[in-house]
């Protein structure tokens, strides 16, 4: 799937991102994973369909563009994204905040 001219990968079920795990309205968020530097809606479509060498970004690296906002297609550094307060920089468009529950999975806490 295409998002905004980045390629997502995974059951994605819309132009947004969601994918077949997280699809609110809130779930348009994308994380490009570590490993493989490729963009995927959330841990289990990269489970699923990614590269099989499952790691984190480390904390050093948090300057790395590593999220896609579903709604504008802008790409946000992992230190924006997680200062957001959940709403995109670039559109105010609102991200869900239960994703904070789960960043363990995408990056070095």
């Amino acid at each position: 799937m295409n998002c905004k001219g980045i390629e997502v990968y995974g059951p994605v079920i819309d132009d947004e991102t969601r994918c077949t795990h997280y699809h609110s309205v809130k779930d348009i968020i994308a994380i490009k994973f570590y490993c493989c530097k490729n963009y995927f809606p959330c841990v289990e479509c990269h489970k699923e369909d990614g590269c099989g060498k499952y790691a984190v970004w480390p904390m050093k690296e948090f300057h790395e563009k590593a999220i896609l906002c579903g709604s504008c297609g802008s790409e946000l550094s992992i230190d924006e994204y997680l200062n957001c307060q959940s709403t995109c920089p670039q559109c105010e468009a609102a991200f869900n905040p239960g994703c904070s529950l789960h960043k363990h999975f995408y990056f070095e806490v």
